[in-house]
């Protein structure tokens, strides 16, 4: 089993796919009420649809790049905005927090082989 995609709501489809084409995402499809990117490595996806009612949205998104400090001062450049700057975590992630225009919380992170393999991990062969 792999996971196929996450569909995050938005309120103006022009403004998040702009958004999120300045992430560096490539965008695969493109209509008035439904946008679907492709992340630059690998062969992940995730999709926007169009929400014009309000919404909140409890769902954090996480991408993640060996380069983060980079990436974010990239992004900077390009007038992207940051909650958070790039910050070393209690569970071994380094994460920057920012918001998309509709208001969907994303964090850009690398954790390495924390990921997968934290010291906290549980042992199934010991359960």
């Amino acid at each position: 089993m792999n996971l196929n995609q996450v569909t995050l709501p938005v309120k103006d489809m022009p403004a998040a796919t702009e958004f999120y084409l300045k992430l560096g995402f490539t965008q695969i499809v493109d209509t008035p009420h439904y946008a679907r990117f492709q992340c630059p490595e690998g062969e992940a996806t995730f999709s926007l649809s169009l929400n014009e009612e309000d919404f909140s949205n409890g769902a954090v998104i996480y991408f993640e790049h060996q380069g983060l400090d980079l990436w974010v001062t990239e992004l900077k450049q390009k007038g992207i905005n940051f909650e958070q700057e790039p910050t070393d975590q209690s569970y071994l992630w380094r994460e920057a927090v920012l918001s998309d225009p509709s208001g969907n919380k994303i964090k850009l992170y690398w954790a390495g082989e924390n990921r997968l393999n934290p010291p906290w991990r549980v042992d199934k062969h010991a359960q």
